[in-house]
Protein backbone atom coordinates (compact mmCIF):
# COMPACT_ATOMS: atom_id res chain seq x y z
CA UNK A 1 0.00 0.00 0.00
CA UNK A 2 1.35 3.44 -0.90
CA UNK A 3 1.97 5.85 1.92
CA UNK A 4 1.34 9.35 0.70
CA UNK A 5 2.53 11.31 3.73
CA UNK A 6 5.83 9.52 4.33
CA UNK A 7 6.99 9.69 0.72
CA UNK A 8 7.65 5.94 0.49
CA UNK A 9 6.17 3.28 -1.66
CA UNK A 10 5.78 -0.44 -1.68
CA UNK A 11 6.13 -0.17 -5.51
CA UNK A 12 9.60 -0.48 -7.06
CA UNK A 13 11.40 2.85 -7.06
CA UNK A 14 8.26 5.01 -6.75
CA UNK A 15 8.65 7.83 -4.24
CA UNK A 16 6.09 10.57 -3.82
CA UNK A 17 6.93 14.09 -2.68
CA UNK A 18 6.09 14.69 0.95
CA UNK A 19 3.10 16.92 1.38
CA UNK A 20 2.94 19.97 3.59
CA UNK A 21 -0.19 22.02 4.20
CA UNK A 22 1.77 25.26 4.40
CA UNK A 23 5.38 25.12 3.19
CA UNK A 24 7.29 28.09 4.56
CA UNK A 25 4.13 29.08 6.41
CA UNK A 26 2.06 29.79 3.29
CA UNK A 27 -0.66 27.51 1.93
CA UNK A 28 0.05 27.36 -1.81
CA UNK A 29 -2.57 24.80 -2.84
CA UNK A 30 -5.65 23.27 -1.38
CA UNK A 31 -4.59 20.54 1.08
CA UNK A 32 -7.88 18.79 0.35
CA UNK A 33 -6.94 18.42 -3.33
CA UNK A 34 -3.39 17.26 -2.65
CA UNK A 35 -4.07 14.87 0.25
CA UNK A 36 -7.18 13.11 -0.97
CA UNK A 37 -6.91 9.61 -2.33
CA UNK A 38 -7.33 9.93 -6.07
CA UNK A 39 -7.72 7.53 -8.90
CA UNK A 40 -5.47 4.49 -8.29
CA UNK A 41 -4.69 4.43 -12.03
CA UNK A 42 -2.87 7.77 -11.60
CA UNK A 43 -0.37 6.04 -9.31
CA UNK A 44 -0.04 3.13 -11.74
CA UNK A 45 0.68 5.59 -14.55
CA UNK A 46 3.22 7.38 -12.35
CA UNK A 47 4.89 4.06 -11.51
CA UNK A 48 4.99 3.26 -15.25
CA UNK A 49 6.79 6.54 -15.90
CA UNK A 50 9.37 5.68 -13.25
CA UNK A 51 9.89 2.24 -14.86
CA UNK A 52 10.26 3.84 -18.32
CA UNK A 53 12.79 6.29 -16.88
CA UNK A 54 14.76 3.40 -15.37
CA UNK A 55 14.67 1.54 -18.70
CA UNK A 56 15.94 4.61 -20.57
CA UNK A 57 18.73 5.17 -18.05
CA UNK A 58 19.80 1.52 -18.36
CA UNK A 59 19.67 1.64 -22.17
CA UNK A 60 21.67 4.87 -22.23
CA UNK A 61 24.31 3.46 -19.89
CA UNK A 62 24.45 0.24 -21.94
CA UNK A 63 24.96 2.23 -25.17
CA UNK A 64 27.77 4.27 -23.62
CA UNK A 65 29.45 1.14 -22.25
CA UNK A 66 29.22 -0.48 -25.70
CA UNK A 67 31.05 2.51 -27.21
CA UNK A 68 33.74 2.26 -24.52
CA UNK A 69 34.08 -1.50 -25.12
CA UNK A 70 34.56 -0.83 -28.86
CA UNK A 71 37.21 1.78 -28.04
CA UNK A 72 38.98 -0.67 -25.73
CA UNK A 73 39.05 -3.31 -28.49
CA UNK A 74 40.42 -0.72 -30.94
CA UNK A 75 43.12 0.37 -28.48
CA UNK A 76 44.04 -3.27 -27.79
CA UNK A 77 44.45 -3.83 -31.53
CA UNK A 78 46.59 -0.68 -31.81
CA UNK A 79 48.74 -1.84 -28.87
CA UNK A 80 49.18 -5.24 -30.53
CA UNK A 81 50.34 -3.55 -33.74
CA UNK A 82 52.77 -1.31 -31.85
CA UNK A 83 54.28 -4.32 -30.09
CA UNK A 84 54.61 -6.27 -33.36
CA UNK A 85 56.30 -3.29 -35.05
CA UNK A 86 58.63 -2.81 -32.07
CA UNK A 87 59.67 -6.48 -32.25
CA UNK A 88 60.23 -6.24 -36.02
CA UNK A 89 62.26 -3.04 -35.59
CA UNK A 90 64.38 -4.60 -32.82
CA UNK A 91 65.01 -7.70 -34.95
CA UNK A 92 66.03 -5.53 -37.91
CA UNK A 93 68.35 -3.41 -35.76
CA UNK A 94 70.08 -6.64 -34.69
CA UNK A 95 70.72 -7.74 -38.28
CA UNK A 96 74.39 -7.69 -39.22
CA UNK A 97 75.51 -4.68 -41.22
CA UNK A 98 78.97 -3.60 -42.37
CA UNK A 99 77.92 -0.05 -43.22
CA UNK A 100 76.63 2.89 -41.18
CA UNK A 101 72.85 2.91 -41.44
CA UNK A 102 71.46 6.36 -42.21
CA UNK A 103 67.81 7.39 -41.81
CA UNK A 104 66.00 7.96 -45.09
CA UNK A 105 67.82 5.17 -46.95
CA UNK A 106 66.52 1.83 -48.19
CA UNK A 107 68.22 -1.34 -46.96
CA UNK A 108 67.88 -4.89 -48.29
CA UNK A 109 67.81 -7.83 -45.92
CA UNK A 110 69.41 -11.15 -46.92
CA UNK A 111 70.10 -14.41 -45.12
CA UNK A 112 73.37 -16.35 -45.20
CA UNK A 113 73.35 -20.17 -45.25
CA UNK A 114 74.36 -20.04 -41.56
CA UNK A 115 71.04 -18.33 -40.78
CA UNK A 116 72.58 -14.92 -40.13
CA UNK A 117 70.48 -12.03 -41.44
CA UNK A 118 72.35 -9.04 -42.82
CA UNK A 119 71.63 -5.72 -44.48
CA UNK A 120 73.00 -4.56 -47.79
CA UNK A 121 72.54 -1.43 -49.85
CA UNK A 122 72.42 -3.56 -53.01
CA UNK A 123 68.93 -4.62 -54.11
CA UNK A 124 68.15 -8.05 -55.58
CA UNK A 125 67.45 -6.31 -58.89
CA UNK A 126 70.96 -4.83 -58.86
CA UNK A 127 72.43 -8.24 -58.05
CA UNK A 128 70.50 -9.82 -60.87
CA UNK A 129 70.95 -13.60 -61.24
CA UNK A 130 74.19 -13.51 -59.24
CA UNK A 131 72.38 -12.62 -55.96
CA UNK A 132 74.48 -14.51 -53.37
CA UNK A 133 71.83 -15.16 -50.68
CA UNK A 134 68.06 -15.42 -50.26
CA UNK A 135 66.38 -12.01 -50.15
CA UNK A 136 64.11 -11.48 -47.09
CA UNK A 137 62.81 -7.96 -47.68
CA UNK A 138 63.49 -4.28 -48.25
CA UNK A 139 63.08 -1.67 -45.52
CA UNK A 140 63.45 2.08 -45.24
CA UNK A 141 65.10 3.37 -42.09
CA UNK A 142 63.02 6.27 -40.77
CA UNK A 143 64.36 9.28 -38.87
CA UNK A 144 62.82 7.93 -35.65
CA UNK A 145 64.94 4.78 -36.27
CA UNK A 146 61.90 2.65 -37.05
CA UNK A 147 61.78 0.48 -40.16
CA UNK A 148 59.13 0.68 -42.86
CA UNK A 149 58.64 -2.28 -45.22
CA UNK A 150 59.06 -1.29 -48.88
CA UNK A 151 55.36 -1.86 -49.67
CA UNK A 152 54.37 0.68 -46.99
CA UNK A 153 56.99 3.35 -47.73
CA UNK A 154 54.76 5.48 -49.99
CA UNK A 155 51.93 5.55 -47.44
CA UNK A 156 54.30 6.29 -44.57
CA UNK A 157 56.01 9.09 -46.52
CA UNK A 158 52.60 10.65 -47.24
CA UNK A 159 51.68 10.51 -43.54
CA UNK A 160 54.99 12.12 -42.57
CA UNK A 161 54.47 14.85 -45.19
CA UNK A 162 51.05 15.66 -43.68
CA UNK A 163 52.55 15.86 -40.18
CA UNK A 164 55.40 18.05 -41.45
CA UNK A 165 52.85 20.35 -43.08
CA UNK A 166 50.86 20.46 -39.84
CA UNK A 167 53.95 21.34 -37.82
CA UNK A 168 55.10 24.04 -40.24
CA UNK A 169 51.63 25.65 -40.40
CA UNK A 170 50.56 25.21 -36.79
CA UNK A 171 50.11 28.93 -36.20
CA UNK A 172 47.77 29.14 -39.21
CA UNK A 173 45.27 26.63 -37.77
CA UNK A 174 42.07 28.28 -36.54
CA UNK A 175 41.29 27.92 -32.84
CA UNK A 176 39.03 24.89 -32.59
CA UNK A 177 38.33 22.47 -29.75
CA UNK A 178 38.01 19.41 -32.02
CA UNK A 179 40.41 17.81 -34.49
CA UNK A 180 40.83 19.84 -37.66
CA UNK A 181 42.86 18.42 -40.54
CA UNK A 182 41.07 20.32 -43.31
CA UNK A 183 43.47 21.50 -45.95
CA UNK A 184 46.35 19.32 -44.79
CA UNK A 185 45.81 16.71 -47.49
CA UNK A 186 45.06 19.15 -50.28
Amino acid sequence: MLQHQGGTSAGKGLKLVESSAAPSGVELVSSYQTNRVGDPMDLVALAGQVQKGDDFVKANACNKLTVIADQIRYLQEQARKVLEEAKRDADLHHAACNIVKRPGNMYYLYQRPSGQNYFSIISPKEWGPSCPHPFLGAFKLQHDMSWTPVDQVEKRDAEIAIMDKLLSHQTALPPHAGPNFKGLTE
